[in-house]
């Protein structure tokens, strides 16, 4: 009840819903009565009565004569399917920058061969956002859910959303990783075996000062790291502490930059003869750093990213980088969520895509 603007009915029609869709009131579960709503939150009884209203004619609620107010069955096909047909919502980290465009036009393509229409959120990789956007989706007649998980190594503070999409039996499924605490069908690429491909790749060019720059806050950049470290320890190379950086994503506009001028700024025989970095956006920032220095690409410094972005070809060195199905995984989702929505269970098969490796311009063997 803090938005003073917010008329009060509003407010509390906004809590009664907060309610429902975190399935604290299943349906058919019979609310507190308006006396008691009112009392609860210091509202008048015709207050809490515009607010039930509304919610009752949105057809969230419904009214037993004599007996009280109740939780509509939000799972009833009447819901799910409006006159347009299916809706299926999208919530990605990002909609318009690097790869995410292309994954959404994927699954744009996908849902209008079928009529379906698209509802799309963005967390911009913030817990906060994630939790507004599963709100918002869930006050909508969903068919179903794509999810991309906001920082996904760090835990699930939106876990209730998630019972809430099961209590309302509406099909999810994940994209490039999943929640540890959540059963739903993930659409990932393999990126322990795509970090792995990279270093090896380096390693068999003659490099052994490689320096991995990840992103740990999500499980991508943590498997991309672990593929990192198991290539060096198979060829029984080890990696100093100093040539690993892992970083968050408040810290990805600083920190690898300033650890990466750190490590160029020693003696040619102390400094790293390659870099591997979590993805092509930050590859692409790197290069900068190297010119910066004096340096070049990739004749005193092999380059690795990924995800193979249309960036990674968009600079004058064509960046060296490990492919992302883009396209596919958006089309792949669409049909997957599709299977289940007609077959009206829950469904526990994964898609784990390939890691090619795309070799280009930016490596080659050491100069020393």
């Amino acid at each position: 009840m803090k938005e003073q603007q917010t008329p009060k009915y509003m407010q509390l029609k906004q809590q009664i819903l907060s309610w429902i869709v975190t399935a604290q009131f299943k349906p058919h579960d019979k609310l507190p009565s308006e006396n008691e709503i009112g009392k609860q939150f210091e509202m008048s009884r015709q207050t809490v009565r515009q607010a039930l209203g509304d919610l009752e004619q949105e057809g969230w609620l419904y009214r037993a004569q004599g007996k009280g107010t109740f939780v509509s069955d939000q799972s009833a096909p009447e819901r799910k399917n409006s006159s347009q047909g299916m809706t299926i919502g999208m919530i990605t980290t990002h909609i318009s920058d690097y790869i995410f465009p292309t994954i959404v036009r994927g699954v744009e393509s996908s849902l209008r061969a079928v009529g379906a229409r698209l509802l799309l959120a963005s967390t911009d990789n913030e817990k906060d956002k994630e939790k507004d956007s599963l709100e918002s989706m869930l006050r909508e007649p969903l068919t179903g859910l794509i999810i991309e998980p906001t920082k996904s190594a760090e835990g699930n503070p939106n876990f209730n959303y998630f019972l809430a999409l099961d209590a309302l039996k509406i099909p999810y499924i994940m994209l490039n990783e999943r929640y540890s605490d959540v059963d739903a069908p993930c659409l990932r690429v393999d990126d322990e075996l795509g970090g792995y491909r990279a270093a090896e790749h380096l390693i068999k060019l003659g490099h052994t000062r490689i320096a991995g720059l990840f992103k740990t806050d999500d499980f991508q950049g943590v498997h991309r790291m672990r593929g990192f470290l198991r290539a060096h320890r198979e060829q029984g190379l080890t990696v100093p502490s100093d040539y690993l950086l892992r970083y968050s994503t408040e810290e990805k506009q600083n920190k690898p930059a300033e650890a990466l001028f750190a490590m160029l700024q020693r003696e040619q025989e102390q400094r790293p003869t390659a870099i591997i970095c979590y993805n092509d956006e930050l590859a692409v920032r790197m290069l900068d750093i190297v010119r910066q220095i004096g340096l070049a690409v990739p004749e005193d410094l092999s380059i690795v990213g990924f995800d193979d972005a249309n960036l990674a070809t968009a600079t004058e060195v064509k960046l060296t980088t490990v492919a992302h199905p883009k396209t596919e995984m958006g089309a792949d989702a669409v049909e997957l969520l599709l299977g289940m929505v007609e077959r009206t269970r829950r469904q526990t098969m994964d898609k784990v895509y390939d890691p090619q490796l795309v070799i280009r311009d930016s490596t080659r063997s050491p100069k020393n």
